[in-house]
């Protein structure tokens, strides 16, 4: 509560004089209404301000109607205790960014509040380092003249793929981002093929970051220039790939993929408490690891 002699403040137009005396009670952090739950959590790094948590495959970030316990938040009251950020008068983990549940991968929480201002503070200014890994269809090259035509897609040097569009919650599905020219939000993704697959090649293990984090970007990015994530029923569903070119254990591998090839493999970012660089990297997980593999044997395996 903002005060002036006793007196609430509640104008924000109201005006100060000289000399005035304007206090500010801040209320204790209540105990919040989500319940720590005893959740195993691979923790990358942690001190007194913050937490680095590599997710698995599965795990929900927030409670949410349809998902009220199991998820991160839950295991992170257990895990933490008492040292939580109070921000939003409730003791909880300050949730920065988010993750999708079938994502795996890197995520920073918050501790305290100073930690989560200044964390908070960084997403918005895009200034931390993010780098996923994926497996998509097709292979992003600068010599496919389709992709070439792909409105808010171009090539910068090295054969970096660059989408630049608008994306906002879709029309009529409101669990999906659609890709925009006017209104939503800016978002930039950049593209890299680390590894192409099949004879000719027909999938690629691609490394992609972000110079936004909206909602599903690299998803959503990823299925509009032509190159959907394998596994990815949301925004690209399952292509018919051919033994012929993959095997038939890439073949196999890619169909029965349960969901989106995608892993939060790098997060790089400035303690928001010490001043440090820091920056952490996560292996991909097991099942990203075998669908590379059978789809590297190729139509001879």
């Amino acid at each position: 509560m903002v005060s002036r002699g006793g007196e609430a403040l509640t104008d924000p137009k109201g005006r100060v004089a000289e000399g005035d005396v304007i206090e500010i009670t801040v209320p204790q952090a209540e105990e919040s209404h989500i319940g720590p739950e005893e959740i195993a959590l691979d923790v990358i790094y942690e001190d007194d301000d913050l937490i680095v948590i590599n997710k698995p495959v599965g795990m929900v970030v927030h409670p949410a109607p349809g998902t009220p316990s199991g998820t991160l938040v839950n295991a992170l009251l257990h895990h933490c205790g008492d040292t939580l950020s109070g921000v939003g008068g409730s003791k909880r983990p300050g949730i920065v960014h988010r993750i999708d549940k079938d994502t795996s991968g890197l995520l920073v929480v918050a501790k305290s509040d100073k930690a989560h201002h200044g964390l908070a503070a960084q997403f918005e200014k895009h200034t931390v380092e993010r780098y996923y890994q994926a497996v998509c269809y097709g292979v992003p090259d600068a010599n496919d003249p389709r992709v070439r035509g792909v409105k808010g897609v171009n090539f910068e040097t090295g054969n970096i793929m660059k989408i630049t569009t608008q994306l906002a919650r879709h029309k009529t599905d409101r669990q999906r981002q659609a890709v925009l020219f006017e209104g939503g939000r800016h978002a930039v993704t950049r593209v890299r093929i680390v590894e192409a697959f099949g004879s000719p090649e027909v999938a690629a293990l691609v490394e992609c970051w972000l110079e936004t984090g909206r909602t599903h970007q690299i998803r959503v990015h990823m299925a509009h220039a032509g190159h959907s994530l394998i596994g990815d029923q949301t925004y690209g569903g399952r292509r018919k790939l051919s033994e012929k070119t993959l095997g038939i254990r890439g073949v196999n591998a890619a169909k029965d993929f349960p969901r989106q090839a995608l892993h939060a493999a790098v997060l790089g970012f400035v303690h928001p408490v010490t001043g440090d660089e820091m920056r952490f990297e996560a292996p991909l997980p097991s099942d990203m690891t075998k669908l590379i593999e059978a789809m590297r044997v190729g139509p001879k395996g």
